[in-house]
């Protein structure tokens, strides 16, 4: 099964939130991460682990503890190819790419 087949939409964000708002927007919309990007690529993921574990600093923007290396995927590749990147980086989330780029369709964008 290709990875195209069963890919949710993902929330993604162009301005860098606080720690805070960021966990707003997750408890609000019931997700566990958001997109960051910039320039039209992908410049961080924000997951509810990172704001957990910055609870101190909910001031401090979602740039600032995000990792630089980003894992993605392209959307034909298959299940199985996902499993072992997401195992290999103890990674949750993979943004799925269309031709390098994020698929804009599968896309709900915040501002």
């Amino acid at each position: 099964m290709k990875i195209r087949e069963v890919m949710k939409r993902v929330v993604v964000v162009e301005k860098d939130l606080s720690l805070r708002e960021a966990g707003k927007i997750m408890a609000e919309r019931g997700i566990g991460s958001l997109v960051l990007i910039k320039n039209d690529k992908i410049a961080g993921i924000a997951t509810e682990r990172d704001v957990v574990e910055n609870i101190s600093e909910l001031g401090k923007k979602i740039s600032e503890i995000t990792r630089k290396t980003i894992i993605t995927i392209d959307e034909d590749e298959t299940l199985e190819k996902a499993g072992e990147l997401m195992a290999k980086h103890k990674i949750k989330r993979l943004p799925v790419l269309k031709k390098g780029k994020l698929r804009n369709n599968h896309c709900n964008r915040y501002n």
